[in-house]
């Protein structure tokens, strides 16, 4: 029949065409047609046989063709056809299928959706079929049966898609169905319908199977809902990293439905996905723009959503070879800083914890996209270089580098800008573990940085090349060339600079000779630079090539560990060069230095504090080096016995004109010496072998050292100020250039002492004659010291009043702090009695201590040896602190003020030196605090270091210093020390950060600080604002300060009176700190500060709420935490209003106070604004829900009365209306009476001026001119305030009309205030001219007079209505 069928066909002849295909039933076309196909010869051609004898213009032939329709559709989905056939098929149906009609079209159609329901689709090729006929039946005019209805074609194709996207697919034909809907034209909303449903249908899917699934959404998103299809595949993978982690977390899931998910396979499908995102994005610029919209909307709303892992990677990955780089880049930065601000802010305030639990680390999401882009994600690690770098550049270090390696290296980062630095920083160290490809490119730009921003701080940059470094030393030698380019250009750059980077690379010197080599070539060359700077980087880098480079046979330095860490190549590198080729390169090397000893004395300088840690590093230089050091100062030397002086200071001296420098820091010369002196005897000499020669040498160096320095103590000791030239009548102004040889005489005498005294205590073994030659060198120090004290005081000069850096060692101090306070020992007591009859030497003692901290507090290192070693500072820093303390709290200032009162007392010298300690170590050692609380706890020395409690331990030094602060408030008023008790203040401030804000300590703190503030009527301003700071400080970790606040608020009202003087405020003293002398300007300010605080929490909560309300998703959960913010905002900004009723009726004095609560007044009005705005957005986006709700606030119309009984007795209202009905009633009224207020007085300072220029008429230009300034100036807010209050006024006006509710019955509209009649002063004024002029014009005056008494005395009655 088949070939029939062709035959006519093939004849042209339709008649018989359709005969014969009538004489054919339903079956057996089928049949056929089947049969044809499985054969695989001429489908085709029968197909389009049958078509052609079955014409759409007859009935039969609509019903043939949709029968063969009906039979092919299963036929093609069956699988047993080839694809080619298939394809042929599908493509003559796809054909033919527009001629049908609309009711055959219909039919079709909702065949296809009975199969799609049934599952039985296998290859989707059927589908094109489909979206044919959809597109057909789309076009179609006539109308088609539905239901009971009838529909145009339009209609029906949309209820089509509705069935379909509601009935349940199959997932294998997901993608197959998502293809499909490509080629068919959707109107925008069958379009979502359709995103939605495959969004949803992801989580029915195999994990292998949603990237295919995710580009063709993406295809399909190009006629529209991209926001959707975007915020669908983000929240997918966003939700699925947040399982995996649950699972990681608790690893043998309850849930065994929910099959655990191989992490590798996760992360590679999420790689691909972004792979697809970009490729699209490249061709679609609008979806790039539209993922940037969408992610800075949703991070407004909830950044834990808009930026997880996979959305970060996602936007790295477009930024890198893109237009949007710099979109991307400045929206990530402002997250992160935005993050970081947050996370400060919500730290700071226990009440805004509250709200918000969980908080959101966009830090910790960046650092899980470096490490999830170790699975294969190439295209993500160029994006995370360039944030790094843009990280790094944006928010790098402001001050120079200058040492202070506590900025980088140490302690926590303290601002947002300082977090984000150091985010870029561990973004690309991580990306250098995890990526060795691009290694060598992040070294090359890292090494760029340092050279090219030599200006500006690299400090940031140089640690991490130094972490990087460390991490991999030997990718280095890869980049061997890019670090000998770097070595070129190192005499231009900074000495800073030069340290940092030679101490990073240092490692690469170890294990590559070339690179060693032509470092030694440039610096070589740098020693005989013209620059000064260049000369000192080659002097830097030879003392670090000296220290580690050691020589066969060096002592272990294990002793005293370097500060920069030698060994980061665990490898015996030595093996490669011998001994001897060390030997001869580090004796080449002190050749090239020794030359330096003729230069500048900054040059100098360097060797001489670089020379011992070589020493101690490389000991088998000690002789070479003790030889150097001995043959210098023999230049300054004089053998003589009986000579004094007995070094020649002139030789340090060198004259260029009229101008005279230091030639030759000799101090620092004899501390190096003595410094290696005392080594040498401690460590090489013990361990001399046998080698006799040597010995001798070494011995003889040795004598002439101690020799040498026992002839300098013995003759400084004799000598006079005098013989140096220098005496009370000597000129040490440096403006002079006798002054300056003065200045450095006396500078370099007075070092020389210390440097005496330290050697002479080190070898005296507690020899009473050793310590009175210590004695006698202080005696000698202390007179020069005095003496420029005294010439500093006189010139004024601030170079003066700088004290000399002190040549004593951190180690010394705090040996020599022990001996002299905790030394009991029997056998040492007559020796120490010497030292210890002197109080001026104790005195300087302690002061040194305090100078050697504060020097480790602001550079992170100090003077000295293991000056830059953190593990021996911190050891040294424990034993001064328990010295100090044990001596502050032995012995009270005031029976140490008793005798002596010259000075400073020891016990306050004490006192300030352990502020700075607590301060220092919370900066540089965060990590040690524990320990360093147990060393300070001497009861309990032997506890594990695992057993520490921080909170404990701090809370018992603080109730040490509680005891302190006590005994002087209750001491008598003469004994009243102002300045220690701003320090004990102090102390309990930075102490109190180490408690646990939870802990039981932290509360018995906060209730004892404000016990003290309620029973203290402290005078004092400076205490007074110390300790008000610190209980605002620990109130806010507690609770929201709002009702502390009130309480202050009330006492300054009562302390300072209202400003009617007819008012007498009721006396309701709650602190006594509060008094006559601080309530103004001092507390009343602080209160304004904090209150400034709180506004700032409430302005903030307020962006929240905002940001919530347009969020749509989510809506149980948004509508509760809306809820709790608004009940936080209206709680916070109804208690601050009642603080403002009482400041704004406090009779305050003109200046800062004023000035500073009409700001305030200003910012309030402004925030209850944009509450209110908050409210009227609210009503605009949902009138169905928020309305009822303001109208429930605002409609308890009795919380009106029981307000003022309310706020007495200390409840906070808790609604919106009572909140309106505060700011209206009470609040705008009293700030009218107060602007009046303000101007009455500052119009009493112009009345006053004028008296004034009447008396005095030659200064009356200028005392005029300053007076109406100084008012311009104090009354600059009253406008911006008038305007607040009025724009409030405004808002509130469209919000009532919003919400139908009459919040305008609580407020009196203001009225203009160009023109005002102050009702009291017109009466004085008009009785005033009565009396004047009555016997002329009587009764007009009497009757103007009882009009305006008349006209005036309604406001007047308000007035007293509204107290």
């Amino acid at each position: 029949m088949a070939q029939r069928i062709l035959a006519l066909a093939a004849e042209d002849v339709p008649e018989r065409l359709q005969e014969a295909l009538q004489s054919l039933g339903e079956g057996e076309l089928a049949d056929m047609v089947t049969t044809q196909a499985l054969k695989g010869k001429e489908t085709a051609a029968l197909l389009r046989g049958i078509f052609k004898g079955s014409p759409c213009s007859q009935p039969s032939g609509v019903l043939r063709r949709l029968q063969l329709y009906k039979h092919c559709v299963p036929l093609v989905e069956s699988g047993d056809l080839h694809l080619g056939k298939v394809s042929e098929i599908i493509g003559l149906l796809m054909l033919e299928a527009r001629q049908l009609p609309g009711h055959a079209l219909a039919e079709l159609a909702t065949l296809f959706v009975d199969v799609i329901k049934g599952g039985s689709l296998s290859n989707g090729k059927s589908l094109e079929l489909f979206s044919t006929v959809l597109t057909a039946l789309a076009s179609s005019k006539e109308s088609l049966a539905y239901g009971k209805g009838e529909l145009n074609g339009e209609e029906f194709k949309k209820q089509l898609i509705n069935t379909l996207c509601s009935s349940k697919w199959d997932p294998r034909s997901v993608i197959h169905l998502a293809n499909m809907f490509r080629d068919i034209p959707l109107s925008g909303e069958e379009l979502q319908f359709v995103v939605e449903k495959v969004l949803r249908m992801f989580s029915k899917l195999d994990l292998q199977e949603i990237p295919p699934l995710v580009y063709q959404l993406l295809l399909l998103s190009a006629k529209g809902s991209k926001k959707t299809v975007l915020e669908g595949i983000i929240s997918f993978f966003n939700q699925l990293d947040k399982r995996q982690k649950e699972e990681q977390r608790v690893p043998q899931s309850v849930d065994l439905e929910v099959a655990t998910m191989p992490l590798d396979q996760l992360r590679h499908v999420e790689g691909t996905v972004i792979l697809h995102i970009v490729s699209v994005i490249n061709l679609d610029q609008d979806l790039g723009e539209e993922l940037i919209r969408l992610l800075k909307t949703e991070q407004q709303k909830d950044p834990g959503r808009a930026l997880c892992p996979f959305s970060v990677a996602l936007l790295l990955s477009v930024a890198v070879k893109h237009r949007l780089q710099e979109q991307i880049f400045d929206f990530l930065k402002t997250s992160i800083t935005r993050s970081c601000k947050d996370l400060q802010f919500l730290q700071a305030s226990k009440f805004l914890q509250d709200l918000f639990p969980q908080q959101y680390d966009v830090t910790a999401v960046i650092l899980e996209v470096v490490k999830n882009s170790a699975f294969g994600w190439d295209h993500v690690t160029q994006g995370l270089v360039d944030l790094g770098f843009s990280l790094m550049e944006s928010y790098e270090p402001k001050k120079p580098f200058g040492g202070k390696a506590a900025d980088t290296s140490y302690g926590l980062s303290k601002t947002p800008a300082q977090q984000a630095c150091r985010l870029g920083a561990s973004i690309l160290l991580e990306t250098f573990k995890v990526h060795e490809p691009i290694r060598s490119d992040i070294l090359e730009q890292v090494l760029n940085r340092v050279l090219t921003k030599a200006v500006s701080p690299v400090s940031h940059f140089i640690d991490l090349l130094s972490n990087i470094v460390v991490s991999a030393p030997l990718v280095l030698q890869t980049s061997s060339s890019k670090v000998t380019e770097t070595f070129d250009n190192l005499s231009f750059l900074p000495i800073d600079t030069v340290q940092g980077l030679l101490r990073a690379v240092q490692p690469l010197l170890k294990v590559s000779m070339s690179v060693r080599d032509s470092l030694i070539l440039v610096l070589q060359k740098a020693i005989f630079s013209r620059q000064l700077d260049a000369r000192k980087a080659a002097v830097a880098g030879f003392l670090l090539l000296l220290r580690n480079f050691k020589v066969l046979g060096s002592l272990s330095s294990s002793q005293c560990s370097q500060a920069i860490g030698a060994t980061q190549v665990q490898a015996d590198v030595h093996a490669c060069y011998n001994s001897a080729a060390n030997e001869a390169f580090c004796l080449e090397i002190l050749g090239s230095l020794r030359r330096c000893l003729s230069q500048q004395a900054d040059v100098r300088l360097m060797l001489y504090e670089g020379f011992y840690d070589v020493l101690r590093r490389n000991s088998q230089l000690a002789s070479s080096i003790m030889e150097t050091l001995l043959s210098q100062i023999k230049q300054y030397y004089l053998p003589q016995p009986d000579l004094l002086p007995p070094l020649k200071l002139e030789g340090c001296i060198m004259a260029q004109g009229d101008q005279i420098f230091l030639q030759e820091p000799l101090a620092h010369l004899l501390c190096c010496i003595q410094h290696c002196l005392t080594w040498y005897k401690s460590t090489v000499h013990l361990c001399q072998g046998t080698e006799d020669d040597d010995e001798e040498e070494d011995v003889g160096f040795e004598q002439n050292f101690e020799e040498m320095l026992e002839s300098v103590t013995r003759r400084m000791i004799k000598s006079e100020l005098e013989d140096f030239e220098l005496d009370k009548s000597a000129d040490f102004s440096l403006s002079s250039g006798v002054g300056v040889k003065n200045n450095i005489y006396a500078i370099q005498v007075m070092g020389i002492c210390e440097v005496l005294i330290e050697y002479n205590f080190n070898i005296g073994n507690f020899s009473k004659n050793k310590f009175e030659d210590v004695l006698g060198l202080f005696t000698c120090y202390n007179k020069l010291s005095e003496i420029l004290k005294e010439k500093a005081g006189k010139n004024k000069s601030t170079l003066g009043n700088k004290t000399a850096r002190s040549f004593l060692s951190m180690g010394f101090v705090s040996t020599l702090l022990t001996a002299l306070f905790r030394d009991n020992a029997q056998s040492h007591e007559e020796s120490l009695a010497v030292l210890r009859s002197s109080t001026e030497f104790l005195r300087y003692a302690v002061s040194v201590a305090l100078q050697k901290v504060q020097q480790l507090e602001e550079t992170g290192q100090t003077d000295g040896p293991d000056g830059q070693n953190p593990e021996k500072m911190f050891q040294n820093l424990c034993k001064i602190t328990r010295v100090l303390l044990w001596r502050y709290t032995s012995i009270p200032t005031v029976v140490e003020e008793s005798g002596k009162k010259k000075g400073k007392s020891i016990s306050l010298l004490c006192l300030e030196g352990l502020l700075r300690i607590f301060n220092t170590v919370q900066q540089l050692y965060t990590a040690r605090i524990p320990q360093f609380l147990q060393a300070l706890d001497i009861t309990d020395g032997d506890a594990e270091e695992t057993d520490i409690n921080v909170t404990e331990k701090a809370a018992f030094q603080i109730r040490q210093f509680q005891r302190s602060l006590v005994n002087q408030f209750s001491s008598a008023e003469d004994d009243f020390n102002s300045k220690e008790t701003q320090s004990l203040i102090t102390v309990l401030s930075t102490l109190s950060k180490l408690l646990d804000p939870a802990s039981q300590q932290f509360l018995q703190f906060l209730t004892w600080t404000v016990k003290v503030c309620k029973e203290n009527a402290l005078e004092d301003i400076a205490c007074c604002k110390g300790l008000l700071s610190l209980l605002f400080s620990l109130h806010v970790l507690y609770k929201s300060p709002v009702s502390l606040l009130r309480e202050l608020a009330q006492d300054i009202h009562a302390c300072l009176g209202d400003i009617d003087q007819d008012v007498e405020v009721e006396s309701r003293s709650h602190f006594a700190i509060v008094n006559a002398k601080t309530a103004a300007p001092t507390v009343c300010l602080l209160l304004l500060g904090q209150v400034d605080k709180v506004l700032e929490e409430v302005d903030w909560l307020i962006k929240k709420l905002t940001s919530l309300g347009s969020d749509t998703s989510d809506s149980s959960q948004a509508s509760d935490q809306t809820q709790a913010l608004e009940k936080g905002v209206i709680l916070q900004l109804g208690t601050l209003l009642t603080v403002y009723h009482e400041l704004v009726q406090t009779a305050l004095p003109a200046g800062s106070c004023v000035d500073t609560l009409l700001r305030s007044l200003s910012k309030t009005y402004a925030i209850l604004t944009s509450l209110i705005k908050h409210y009227i957005q609210a009503c605009r986006s949902t009138s169905n829900t928020i309305p009822g709700r303001l109208e429930k606030l605002v409609s308890v119309s009795k919380l009106l009365e029981k307000m003022a009984y309310c706020l007495e007795l200390g409840v906070t209202p808790t609604s919106a209306s009572l909140q309106v009905k505060l700011s209206g009633s009470h609040l705008t009224p009293q700030c009218y009476s107060f602007i009046t207020y303000v101007q009455n007085i500052h119009s009493e300072s112009l009345s006053y001026a004028e008296e004034k220029k009447k008396k005095k008429k030659e200064d009356e230009a200028a005392a005029i001119s300053t007076v109406m300034a100084k008012v311009l100036r104090d009354t600059k807010p009253i406008p911006n305030l008038i305007f607040a209050i009025e724009q409030y006024e405004k808002f509130l006006i469209h919000l009532s009309k919003k919400s139908k509710v009459n919040l305008m019955q609580y407020m009196k509209l203001s009225t203009s205030r160009d023109f005002r009649i102050n009702a009291s002063m017109l009466d004085s004024v008009l009785q005033e001219h009565n009396t004047e002029d009555a016997e002329n014009e009587p009764d007009n005056n009497q009757s103007s007079t009882a009009e305006q008494t008349d006209e005036n005395q309604e406001p007047k009655k308000k007035r007293w209505r509204k107290k």
